[in-house]
């Protein structure tokens, strides 16, 4: 197993560095993943993570030790533009950020917008308890920790 290295600048950890890590292939996620606590023992640093779904005790854990867990949702195409930018068209020349420092795998692929959760998972994503990104306490505790908006 190789070494978790967030791709992101602002050092959020999501699935994909997951992946990059070895923890688990590509091909096993289906819906995404869940964070759980059984764990907890083992953090001693602080964590950033984004994933779809988190245990009460794992968002207890993380946020123990100065971290942060954000729920995001995930469709089919969105879960595919995440774990394999690769397979989308590339961006013309003009439209790239430039290279150098923080530039990611996701900067030169044109990628779909996410799209929002439908309404039967709603009230998780809207839930502060739950730390969903559709929360305006979870964007605003985002923004004041320098994090990139997920919207």
């Amino acid at each position: 197993m190789g070494r978790l290295v967030p791709e992101r600048s602002d050092g959020v950890l999501t699935m994909r560095d997951f992946v990059k890590a070895g923890m688990f292939p590509a091909s096993s996620i289906k819906s995404g993943v869940k964070l759980l606590g059984d764990g907890k023992t083992f953090v001693k640093d602080k964590l950033l993570i984004e994933v779809p779904w988190a245990s009460a005790s794992a968002i207890a854990a993380i946020e123990a030790k100065g971290g942060y867990v954000t729920t995001v949702h995930y469709n089919r195409l969105a879960l595919r533009a995440h774990l394999k930018p690769h397979k989308f068209p590339t961006k013309p020349k003009a439209a790239r950020a430039p290279e150098g420092e923080g530039a990611t795998e996701h900067d030169k692929h044109l990628l779909p917008k996410r799209a929002r959760p439908p309404p039967k998972y709603m009230q998780y994503y809207t839930d502060y308890e739950k730390r969903g990104y559709l929360n305006p306490r979870v964007q605003l505790e985002r923004k004041q920790r320098g994090l990139k908006d997920i919207l």
